[in-house]
């Protein structure tokens, strides 16, 4: 299982300095990836938890560590289909993708916050079409040869988008969401699946199981299946429901649980601890706690297993 980490996006750390630092230090480690998510808003009254509560945007945040790095992947986990025409994020994720040499991944959801669905005049439903038709007009625009789609929701006139991504084909995208038919589209269409910051361990084991089951079943290599794993990392203080919680012994010990539950990828994410994300943390503080947990955690350069 390859360890990635996650970016500086949320709350007090999400500093430029801290950014490059984290980035730069990442790499050093020997961290497999970097990775970001999105949030666009909060909507008034809206109960959300404090690292939603002030984030960047993923690709500029994606774009700045990978200008500050050289080998280190970057991904997004994940950005929210329904907020963003295929050919607008299209053109975003070619650009990065060249930019940094062919180092990104493509997280996409469906989105779940309903202020961010008005404040974008967008609509998830159905989203199994929806997303389906969405990777095909992606596919379309990453070709890098004239290209044209046209279905329901969405359409590609006869084009060509230039310049194309260094991945040939584009970027590999995996697709998030719980539900089965959402793992098994996952299976059928993407490079693989990426969790929520909520699966438990079981979920995983799920996951992947159905993921795989559904990759074969389509007449893919379930073998080839990315199972990215976000993991919340609670530094300090054990909590059995937090796997990835307690002394740095016990959090590597909790992330050999995902390997054992089928996680091909594991990113280690600091965000979500309210000492580092929370808006109203100390920035240098925060900065501090990301830093050392990203020491402390580093892969000793071989996976787990």
């Amino acid at each position: 299982m390859l360890i990635s980490f996650g970016c500086p996006v949320s709350g007090a750390w999400a500093e430029p300095e801290t950014l490059t630092r984290i980035a730069r230090r990442a790499e050093e480690c020997g961290y497999h990836g970097l990775w970001a998510f999105q949030r666009l808003l909060v909507g008034r009254g809206q109960d959300l938890a404090p690292p939603y509560r002030s984030v960047l945007d993923p690709i500029v945040a994606l774009t700045w560590a990978a200008a500050a790095t050289e080998r280190i992947r970057v991904g997004v986990s994940v950005i929210n289909l329904p907020y963003v025409a295929p050919a607008y994020l299209a053109k975003q994720v070619s650009s990065l993708d060249r930019l940094s040499g062919g180092r990104f991944d493509l997280g996409l959801g469906t989105g779940w916050s309903e202020p961010e669905f008005v404040a974008t005049g967008s609509d998830p439903n159905p989203r199994g079409p929806r997303t389906e038709e969405y990777l095909a007009a992606l596919a379309a625009h990453f070709s890098g040869e004239e290209a044209s789609f046209d279905g329901r929701f969405y359409r590609v006139p006869p084009s060509r988008m230039a310049p194309a991504p260094v991945q040939a084909g584009g970027p590999p995208v995996l697709l998030g969401g719980a539900a089965e038919i959402a793992l098994r589209r996952a299976g059928r269409l993407a490079a693989g699946w990426v969790s929520s910051s909520q699966a438990s361990l079981e979920d995983i084991a799920r996951g992947a199981r159905i993921v795989r089951e559904a990759a074969e079943e389509a007449g893919r290599d379930p073998d080839a299946m990315r199972i990215v794993v976000r993991g919340v990392v609670r530094a300090g203080r054990r909590d059995e429901a937090v796997p990835l919680s307690g002394d740095w012994a016990q959090i590597r010990a909790g992330a050999a649980r995902y390997a054992e539950a089928g996680a091909t990828e594991l990113f280690y994410e600091p965000n979500w601890d309210p000492r580092i994300g929370g808006p109203d943390a100390d920035p240098a503080e925060a900065a501090a706690l990301g830093e050392q947990i990203l020491t402390a955690l580093a892969p000793d350069g071989s996976e787990i297993d």
